[in-house]
């Protein structure tokens, strides 16, 4: 083997390397397959006394739980098919919304924190309707977009005293926190994720998949 070929069967050997390395980084941003969860899971976990529900049917029969990050492009993208469904299955179906924010989003952290600094004041419909819409406006700027936050606390006519202690309050970070760590425990690997009725939906490409599978667990 010359001294070329050794040199360019090294460089191949690093880019492959650089690739799998990248993939691997990316693979936190991407749409999960929540492969590793396998089955159902645990509902204790996927589920809290203290999770966020956006919908509540009365017969518990169906429901359906999004592990999201407010600065995810794809969760964004998910935003306005979320609230078609929850329109169409109102008193139908059961919506939970966890946390999980990644790390390689800049906002993320803090805008959870914001969700949930407003859900202490009975406004956490509001500000995660006011984040999504507004995402393209905060979202993938590396400064901290606290003033912009601030500004829709005020709009939703939050305390602001109140609001600002607890965007800070180390007991929100840990609510934050304990999202993630149901989220890593059932295999959440990006967002958004869901599961229906304690299975991870890996197959969805279009409204028309989750529906279809609401409408099968409705008739199950």
């Amino acid at each position: 083997m010359t001294r070329n070929t050794r040199l360019t069967l090294a460089a191949v050997v690093a880019l492959i390397l650089v690739v799998v390395v990248v993939l691997a980084v990316n693979r936190r941003d991407a749409i999960p397959t929540a492969e590793t969860a396998g089955g159902t899971v645990d509902p204790a976990v996927l589920v809290r006394d203290e999770s966020h529900r956006l919908a509540t049917a009365t017969d518990g029969k169906v429901t359906l739980v999004e592990f999201l990050d407010f600065e995810c492009e794809a969760c964004a993208a998910a935003y306005p098919a979320v609230k078609e469904i929850l329109t169409a299955y109102e008193g139908q179906i059961t919506f939970v919304v966890r946390y999980f924010p990644i790390p390689s989003h800049p906002n993320a952290e803090l805008a959870a924190h914001t969700a949930q600094a407003a859900a202490n004041q009975g406004q956490f419909r509001g500000m995660y309707e006011m984040l999504f819409e507004n995402q393209s406006v905060w979202g993938h700027k590396e400064e901290p977009q606290t003033e912009v936050f601030l500004d829709y606390a005020r709009a939703l006519g939050l305390d602001m005293d109140r609001f600002q202690r607890d965007l800070d309050d180390p007991a929100t970070v840990a609510r934050v926190a304990r999202d993630r760590a149901d989220g890593e425990a059932v295999g959440v690997q990006g967002t958004p994720t869901f599961f229906l009725n304690g299975s991870p939906l890996t197959d969805l490409r279009s409204k028309d998949d989750l529906t279809a599978m609401i409408d099968a667990a409705l008739a199950g």
